[in-house]
């Protein structure tokens, strides 16, 4: 198995200014190992937290079996679908441990690991801001069909210790707290931005009959179409996104319910389609069960345009230099 490890960059003095751009003190690559899905779902539903994805603690940055293309996105604070770049930024995993230089905090973590990127993978990248083909969630014609939050999300101390059969997880969008159940359910408390809980329902013994049932509580519009957008076959990986055009403000109270065979069936679109870039040219707005769900909310998935402030990678190495 390649792998690289070892000193990578040391913060210094940029010559002529007085701030010093910040960077990792130091860090290890590699390539990420393949993961045992039969392992990491029977550690999930035993309420075990999977070690994938992003783990700031203290002075340690931990990213494990991350996609460069995600890596990318936290790096300049994008989502997925905002990068336009190789297909295969999506594919390539990496293992990154860092530490911090003395001083330097989380809210430095993204602009660090974009000087590693731009050290190790030779990583060329710039923002514009481009018109593309986005699905608009708006208002249906009867009006919404929601129940308003008596009050606003109320946000979690990120340094509280942890309740029973909780754990933290960071995410580009800042920390969430998340409760496992055994029977694959559970809690996403993501503080301001509402609560989701989530759970399958029907007869486990007949998958034709599974859904995956959500009840979001303090909820914004924009939070939720943030969830359509990973949930739609164009999101994740794609190109397009759930842009919010309702114009409602405040929190509210939303139930979901999507055939467990409807997710299957984008994940598999997505797979076939090399996680980026995929489309689904009969039904964009996600599927007729994603378009009943979210109409019997009185809401509607419809297709428009608007400007998308877009990543364009303009040169990226697949493997990252040694130091």
């Amino acid at each position: 198995m390649f792998s690289i490890a070892g000193l990578l960059l040391v913060k210094s003095a940029a010559l002529g200014q007085g701030v010093s751009k910040p960077a990792f003190e130091v860090a290890s690559v590699k390539p990420a190992a393949p993961i045992d899905i039969a392992k990491l779902v029977a550690a999930a539903q035993n309420g075990e937290t999977p070690n994938i994805g992003m783990k700031i603690n203290g002075a340690r940055a931990q990213y494990t079996y991350m996609a460069l293309k995600d890596l990318i996105g936290i790096a300049y604070k994008v989502k997925p679908y905002q990068i336009t770049g190789p297909s295969w930024l999506a594919d390539l995993r990496f293992d990154i441990v860092a530490k911090f230089p003395d001083g330097a905090s989380k809210d430095d973590a993204p602009e660090m690991l974009q000087a590693l990127l731009k050290e190790r993978f030779k990583l060329e990248a710039h923002i514009e801001s481009q018109e593309h083909p986005v699905m608009a969630l708006v208002v249906g014609k009867g009006g919404p069909k929601m129940t308003a939050s008596p009050t606003a999300a109320d946000d979690f101390d990120d340094d509280a210790p942890l309740k029973p059969g909780e754990m933290k997880m960071d995410t580009p969008d800042g920390p969430i707290r998340v409760t496992s159940a055994k029977d694959g359910g559970g809690t996403m408390n993501m503080g301001k931005k509402g609560r989701v809980t989530f759970r399958m329902d029907g007869d486990r013994n007949n998958p034709s009959t599974l859904s995956m049932h959500l009840d979001f509580s303090h909820v914004t519009m924009e939070g939720f179409a943030d969830l359509l957008t990973q949930l739609s076959p164009v999101g994740g990986g794609g190109t397009s996104q759930v842009k919010d055009m309702t114009q409602l403000k405040g929190n509210y109270e939303i139930a979901l319910n999507i055939p467990l065979g409807d997710l299957m069936a984008r994940a598999q679109e997505m797979a076939a389609s090399g996680g980026a870039g995929a489309t689904v040219a009969s039904d964009p707005s996600g599927g007729v069960s994603l378009s009943s769900a979210v109409a019997a909310l009185g809401l509607k998935l419809e297709p428009s345009k608007a400007m998308v402030e877009q990543l364009i990678v303009a040169h990226v190495e697949k493997t990252p230099t040694e130091n």
